[in-house]
């Protein structure tokens, strides 16, 4: 199967997913989608003037369209060109996604941004980013390749590491979201940090010590630390630049950017940890299945 075409399409879309949860991110922060709350019942109607939060909404909703319609693209061609069943599956979850999306979005829109539909539909835009970034790796020369299997003989189990980090890093999105929105406090996202980093580095190190060899799980975990490296400067950024607006009445520049370069590599922390987490289930095996695996190679 042919699939380098496939994978460039992939992560094009996986780059315009990204920015997509960024537009997003800026309409929340510039509360844009207080300005049209008939859309979208408005079409026929006279709209008001271009506003600077109606444009951010209208951008929005341009990139919306066109991940949605690369999404069907994709979706239709690996349902015509892979033989694994289970990308057929994996296709079909990203279309059902992008979908649901949609409608978490136009209602959010439509009943004035209510707390609980505008934080799932943040999560749910992070959920929709991870499955493309892996219909990515699924597709990519290295992973069509094969796996370079090595052993795991620490404590706790590395792939019970690398599912715990990707449903943390989920709760944190969620926190974040459901602070934005107005519907918690930012201590539990500040105590989510620091819980959520302190399993990245486990993991990370875990991996790095282990298999300082093997190029792709190294080349993982080193991406995800740097990445929350990142992650966490830009979270401290973000709350100081909250602090010094205070109360008002606009929100300026210097507030929206570095929350919306928050919610962004926000994204790659997860999209980085669930990739992390994919390699360490392919790559790594317990001592205990490696030797039988290699015994029954030894006798066939």
């Amino acid at each position: 199967m042919k699939s380098s075409g496939l994978h460039r399409f992939a992560l094009l879309l996986s780059a315009c997913t990204l920015l997509l949860v960024a537009a997003g991110a800026t309409v929340t922060s510039k509360e844009a989608g207080l300005s049209v709350p008939d859309w979208p019942l408005s079409y026929g109607k006279v709209m008001p003037p271009m506003t600077g939060g109606v444009m951010f909404e209208h951008g929005h909703r341009m990139i919306a369209t066109t991940v949605g319609l690369l999404t069907l693209i994709l979706a239709i061609w690996i349902w015509r060109v892979e033989r694994r069943r289970w990308m057929k599956v994996l296709a079909g979850f990203a279309v059902l996604g992008v979908v649901l999306q949609g409608v978490l979005g136009g209602l959010t829109v439509l009943f004035l941004l209510p707390k609980p539909i505008s934080i799932s539909h943040a999560c749910l835009a992070q959920l929709f980013f991870c499955t493309v970034v892996s219909i990515a790796v699924f597709t990519s020369p290295s992973w069509l390749r094969g796996p370079q299997i090595v052993e795991d003989s620490s404590w706790p189990p590395l792939r019970s590491l690398g599912i715990l980090v990707p449903a943390l890093v989920l709760c944190q999105i969620a926190l974040g979201a459901a602070f934005r929105h107005g519907a918690a406090g930012i201590t539990p996202h500040i105590v989510g940090a620091m819980v959520v980093t302190g399993a990245i580095l486990i993991v990370s190190m875990f991996v790095l010590s282990q298999f300082p060899a093997h190029r792709i799980l190294r080349r993982c975990a080193l991406a995800l630390l740097l990445i929350t490296g990142v992650q966490v400067l830009l979270g401290i950024g973000a709350y100081i630049a909250r602090l010094s607006v205070g109360d008002a009445m606009r929100t300026p520049l210097a507030m929206v950017l570095p929350t919306v370069a928050h919610v962004a590599v926000g994204a790659l922390t997860f999209g980085s940890s669930v990739v992390l987490a994919i390699e360490i289930f392919r790559n790594v095996r317990r001592a205990s299945t490696f030797d039988i695996e290699s015994e029954h190679v030894t006798a066939a």
